[in-house]
């Protein structure tokens, strides 16, 4: 699957991150993210990934309903291994699923989709959540992180072509 890959890869620059801090780091309350930690923006992007593939064997995918794992966002080396199972378990055929929102009223509106979209959207999504552990990082520490980290992939081609 041609997806696997560029989230793997996405997943592959956090734990690369990750190993370059040390769990207080990792675990530190950042002002400029409104006093959320590198670790609770972790757990945020690998629980969407987690709730996926729970949505994958039963047919319903609910984001809202995921799990706030707080050994997630409190141990760095067990995100990584929940790193690793992630991009172990990419690998499945795209199939049909509901995916349950909530409306303002909380009220579930059931919506078509598939395993396919859905890793879409957890790729921007972990982008977005890469770009403000990139700012968390550079406000507790001088770690050297690749240019790319947080970076949309069109913005990366953007980027490209305007250099050419």
């Amino acid at each position: 699957m041609k997806l696997k890959e560029p989230i793997a890869n996405l997943l592959e620059q956090i734990q690369f991150v990750l190993d370059g801090l040390t769990n207080q780091q990792y675990t530190q309350p950042v002002g400029v993210l409104s006093k959320s930690t590198i670790g609770q923006h972790t757990r945020h992007i690998l629980e969407f990934f987690i709730e996926l593939n729970k949505g994958y064997e039963n047919g319903i995918v609910d984001y809202d309903k995921r799990v706030r794992s707080h050994a997630i966002e409190s141990d760095k080396n067990y995100a990584i291994q929940i790193i690793a199972d992630i991009i172990n378990n990419l690998d499945k055929t795209d199939r049909e699923l509901l995916l349950y929102v909530a409306d303002i009223n909380d009220d579930v509106v059931p919506v078509f989709t598939n395993y396919y979209r859905e890793l879409i959207y957890n790729q921007e999504h972990t982008v977005h959540h890469m770009a403000l552990i990139r700012i968390g990082v550079h406000s507790i520490c001088d770690m050297q992180i690749p240019a790319e980290f947080g970076v949309a992939a069109s913005t990366l081609k953007y980027r490209k072509a305007c250099a050419q």
